[in-house]
């Protein structure tokens, strides 16, 4: 059993995948080839975003928005430590400070109700994280970045495709940031990711940076990066955009029957006004490392995502601290997932019976470690 099933996957989609290489391989554009416009309009159409600019990873997308907003030394921005170390990384890098706000227990996406009183005169941008697919609380987010003037850029890296009040993730705040990381729901065969915005200003800014800066050919106008996405990959994407609606419809079908069949285990919790494109479908257990082993012994893969939240590691620590210097409270909701996140097998591909296998090798697990 497969914990992410690309084979299968492949399998399906081979002729239009391998056409689509092909296709590269014979006009030679490795580089900005034609596959990079027709994938940054495809996605602009799918998501419902004026501009689509496709960028070489997920971190380079958070990265390029970060630069975009022309952060200054001693600029805040407001974010999760429950999360991949990239999005407060990228926040780094761009010369900025992460502001940890603690997640809600049952979504483990920030809590919106935490973040008014991390803001102070620094903050320049808040970053909720969509974690496991499911959008955080945009609406009350961007509400609290207008009335303070803030920006609000969405880490999409797992929940591309998902719906939030009818409206696509990436598409509801002033960045939207997503990887295309071959375990995503929407994945190439390497590294690639994409940004989306409805600002013309900041649309034009991000070209530039994945550019090296430039606005033309040996023009540096800005600061940049090499932040481009190869053409082989675009075409990758492409390909597998042709069945990804059928896929997000099976993630979702998968989701739901894992649901039911884990009644009485902790899950997390999908809010009735979106949905979730399942990047994992999670559960929380106690005595992690025994019911990890156990699963592993009857043949089923896991993962942990994430073990340690960022306030907690060490080339984030200095963060964890308040303008003083003290260390508060941390963040108690995001160590204790931590400790009992579990994430299961899921593909649009999962066959019932493979499904069947986890649920029960799970129950059983859960349940020799409750006696």
């Amino acid at each position: 059993m497969q914990f992410t099933d690309l084979k299968t996957q492949y399998g399906a989609l081979k002729t239009s995948i391998d056409a689509r290489i092909q296709r590269v391989l014979d006009h030679g554009q490795y580089i900005m080839g034609p596959e990079v416009r027709e994938l940054e309009e495809a996605l602009e159409n799918y998501t419902g975003a004026r501009h689509c600019i496709t960028v070489a990873s997920g971190t380079e997308a958070l990265l390029i928005a970060l630069m975009a907003l022309e952060l200054q030394p001693g600029d805040e921005v407001v974010t999760t430590p429950f999360t991949f170390a990239a999005t407060a990384e990228t926040i780094v890098l761009a010369g900025a400070r992460p502001v940890f706000v603690d997640v809600e227990p049952d979504t483990c996406n920030i809590d919106v109700r935490l973040i008014g009183a991390a803001i102070t005169p620094r903050t320049r941008a808040i970053m909720p994280v969509s974690l496991y697919g499911q959008v955080a609380d945009l609406d009350e987010i961007n509400a609290i970045a207008a009335r303070h003037g803030l920006a609000v850029i969405e880490d999409a890296a797992q929940s591309f495709g998902a719906l939030y009040k009818g409206r696509r993730s990436c598409a509801l705040s002033t960045f939207g940031a997503t990887s295309f990381f071959p375990s995503k729901p929407l994945g190439c065969y390497g590294d690639g990711g994409a940004l989306f915005t409805d600002d013309e200003r900041l649309a034009r800014a991000a070209r530039e940076i994945r550019v090296h800066g430039q606005s033309a050919r040996y023009q540096h106008t800005r600061l940049g990066v090499g932040g481009r996405m190869d053409t082989l990959q675009c075409a990758v994407v492409l390909a597998k955009l042709e069945r990804f609606d059928w896929e997000l419809e099976r993630r979702a079908a998968i989701g739901a029957r894992y649901r039911a069949r884990l009644e009485g285990l902790e899950q997390v919790t999908v809010r009735p006004d979106r949905n979730s494109v399942y990047a994992q479908y999670t559960v929380m257990v106690d005595d992690r490392e025994t019911v990890q082993a156990a699963l592993k012994a009857a043949g089923v893969p896991t993962a942990v995502h994430y073990p340690k939240p960022l306030h907690l590691q060490p080339a984030y620590a200095a963060y964890a601290a308040d303008a003083a210097g003290r260390s508060p409270p941390g963040c108690p909701v995001s160590s204790r997932l931590a400790a009992r996140v579990l994430s299961l097998p899921m593909s649009a591909d999962l066959g019932a019976a493979d499904q069947d296998r986890v649920v029960a090798a799970l129950r059983t697990a859960v349940a020799a470690g409750a006696r």
